[in-house]
């Protein structure tokens, strides 16, 4: 490995998502990049020579050590980590599941700062390094009945900016990626775990709910090509972007919605997303 050639570590790689594109996008631009999954199976079209793809799971802290670990033991060091990771959750935040709850902040949560707190010295020791913290939009603006993945990403941008601060002293950059919708596999790769909570509070709206979550919305998302490429481009730069908006809807809730009044937004939002399509589920009916 050349001493130019960045080392990158990123999480969440199963094929058709965010993770796997950037994962090729950083190996085209010459980086030596570890590919991690909870199945190695999941990542087949990983196939570029500079990917190296390894199992790990970011529940679980000695999985992340070992493959840390690992990584240092070849190269030497681990240049970018792009904490990818991540379920989705729908559904009323009174009646999600509790386990269901946990094990969405477990991942998107606790799994960033797992993979902080095993990465960051050894960034630290040699005062270089970058941190990449996928986040959403919906960290930003939430919407009805996905209250729980919401507060998740918000959660990852104040880690973001937290670390940011944090790292200074360090010599190591923190970027949060702030995404729009993505045409991903996610509720594919999910499997089982992917599903929409039956409804009590709600029953009035039980269709607008399945319908607001329907696989198939994903496909009016940007190509997840297109936000690794800027992702990418950005986070190996000299100086990273500490905020990269990018993604369908990132413009919207970037630089228009903040102008509106709070509360109004919220309950524009329930309006439009619940309450109207009700109206036209019910004449249909």
């Amino acid at each position: 490995m050349s001493a130019q050639q960045k080392v990158v570590l990123v999480t969440g790689c199963s094929d058709g998502g965010i993770g796997s594109e950037l994962c090729k996008q950083y190996a085209a631009k010459g980086c030596k990049v570890y590919a991690t999954a909870r199945r190695i199976e999941a990542m087949g079209s990983l196939t570029h020579p500079n990917i190296a793809c390894a199992r790990m799971d970011v529940t679980d802290e000695a999985s992340i050590k070992a493959v840390v670990d690992e990584i240092n033991e070849k190269e030497g060091r681990i240049d970018v980590l792009v904490n990818n990771a991540g379920l989705t959750c729908s559904g009323p935040t009174a009646e999600v599941d509790m386990e269901r709850i946990q094990r969405t902040y477990d991942t998107n949560v606790f799994g960033i700062i797992r993979a902080a707190r095993i990465v960051i010295p050894h960034m630290a020791a040699r005062k270089s390094g970058t941190i990449v913290n996928i986040g959403s939009i919906l960290g930003e603006t939430p919407l009805p009945f996905a209250g729980i993945y919401a507060s998740t990403k918000a959660a990852v941008r104040s880690l973001s900016e937290t670390l940011y601060m944090e790292c200074l002293p360090l010599g190591i950059s923190v970027v949060h990626v702030n995404t729009g919708g993505a045409r991903t596999n996610i509720v594919k790769n999910m499997g089982q775990q992917f599903s929409v909570p039956s409804t009590t509070l709600y029953a009035p709206y039980e269709e607008v709910i399945r319908e607001e979550f329907n696989p198939k919305r994903v496909e009016q998302g940007s190509p997840p090509e297109h936000i690794a490429r800027v992702v990418v481009e950005k986070s190996i730069a000299a100086k990273p972007d500490r905020y990269i908006s990018v993604g369908a809807g990132s413009f919207l809730v970037d630089s228009i919605l903040p102008w509106i009044p709070r509360g109004w937004l919220l309950r524009m939002l329930w309006n439009f997303m619940v309450e109207k399509k009700k109206t036209t589920v019910d004449k249909s009916k």
